[in-house]
C-alpha cells in the first residue's frame, strides 16, 4: 500500500478492480510476482506501474504476509504487503488490472461507508498502524516532507498521521533537539504572516532516541 499525506490527509492508493473477483470494488494496488523476480522487486515494479514512480526514492519496507486459506476466492493466495511512504505523491494512474485509481483519505477508507476487496481493510489497518508506530521510533515522517522543509511541515506530517494536533512549541523542542532528525539548511522560507521559518534536510539518524510517543511525552 502507498501512503501520501495530501491537503494536511494521510491518504492511501486505492484502485477500482477491473477484473473478477470482487469486479467494481475498491482494494489496494497490487499484483502478482513474475518468473525470476524477487519480492522487492515486484513491489517496485508495482509501484511505478501504479504511479510512475521510482520506489526507490521513497521509503519502501515489506510489511507482513497474509495467508489465510480463505483470502482470495480464486484459490490458495499468499499475499506479502509492502509500505510505500512519500511526499505529497502525484495523481495516481490505473494500471493494468484497474478502472480506476485515487488518492482517498485513510478515514474514509476505513469508515463504515467502503468495502475493501478481499481482506484489504485488515491489510490496510495494519499499514496504518505501522505507519504510526515508524513515526515514534524512527526519523521515517521526513519522507512525507518534500525537501527543504520547516519544523511546521514536519509537525503537520505527524498530525495527519497520528490523526490529532500537537503543541507547536514541544513539538519544536523535542526535533530540534533529537541528534541526526534534522539538518539545517542555514535558509528561512518567508510568509505574509508571521515569523521566518527556519528550513531544514533530513538528518542523517534512522532512529528516534529517544522515541517521539504518541502519548505526547518523550521516553526517558
Amino acid at each position: 500500500m502507498i501512503f501520501t499525506v495530501r491537503q494536511d490527509q494521510l491518504q492511501v492508493l486505492l484502485i477500482e478492480r477491473g477484473n473478477t473477483p470482487y469486479l467494481g470494488q475498491s482494494a489496494l494496488p497490487g499484483g502478482f510476482v513474475r518468473d525470476g523476480e524477487t519480492l522487492d522487486e515486484a513491489a517496485l515494479r508495482e509501484l511505478s506501474e501504479e504511479t510512475g514512480l521510482d520506489g526507490r526514492t521513497l521509503h519502501l519496507e515489506q510489511l507482513h504476509a497474509y495467508s489465510d486459506p480463505d483470502r482470495d476466492p480464486r484459490g490458495r493466495v499468499i499475499t506479502v504487503a509492502y509500505l510505500a511512504l512519500g511526499p505529497d505523491l502525484p495523481l495516481p494512474v490505473a494500471g493494468t488490472d484497474a478502472t480506476a485509481a485515487r488518492w482517498e483519505p485513510v478515514s474514509s477508507a476505513l469508515s463504515d461507508d467502503t468495502s475493501l476487496a478481499f481482506d484489504h481493510t485488515a491489510i490496510l489497518r495494519d499499514g496504518l498502524e505501522r505507519a504510526r508506530s515508524q513515526l515514534e521510533h524512527t526519523t521515517v515522517a521526513a519522507a512525507f516532507c518534500p525537501e527543504p522543509f520547516t519544523v511546521g511541515d514536519l509537525r503537520r506530517i505527524y498530525e495527519a498521521v497520528w490523526g490529532f494536533n500537537l503543541d507547536p512549541s514541544n513539538f519544536r523542542r523535542k526535533v530540534t533537539r533529537t541528534e541526526g532528525f534534522l539538518e539545517p539548511t542555514g535558509e528561512r522560507r518567508f510568509s505574509e504572516t508571521g515569523r521566518p521559518a527556519a528550513l531544514y534536510h533530513r538528518g542523517v539518524a534512522s532512529l528516534l532516541i529517544p522515541p517521539l510517543l504518541r502519548s505526547g511525552e518523550v521516553s526517558s
